[in-house]
């Protein structure tokens, strides 16, 4: 059981360093979005996931609701995290912020 929890949470980690870097090497706001919603959920889910394992290591009652509300957790931030970059993507485009196209990179270098 170990092993799939050091597995769990190494997995996490690794999808929440890939998110970060694609939050640092995207070159514009609705492509850092991407990594920043997608990669951060899944990193999430896999290191509580991990988590909730181990708290069942005793098997005992609070051992297993600590796990369910671990479990609980990774529920709501899969709910509301799309919801979140959602809202987020839409107001940047009603604030009028345009997607990065390659007609305008030198732009975007330029202004780095």
């Amino acid at each position: 059981m170990d092993f799939i929890v050091i597995a769990l949470l190494i997995s996490g980690l690794a999808f929440f360093t890939g998110g970060a870097v694609g939050i640092i090497r995207f070159p514009d706001f609705y492509s850092r979005l991407h990594p920043a919603g997608k990669l951060d959920t899944a990193g999430l889910l896999l290191t509580m996931s991990g988590m909730a394992l181990y708290t069942l290591h005793d098997l005992s009652s609070n051992s297993i609701f600590t796990a369910i509300k671990i479990m609980i957790i990774v529920i709501s931030v899969f709910i509301t995290s799309p919801t979140a970059t959602h809202a987020i993507i839409d107001a940047g485009f009603i604030a009028g912020l345009k997607p990065w196209t390659k007609d305008n990179s030198s732009t975007v270098e330029e202004g780095m």
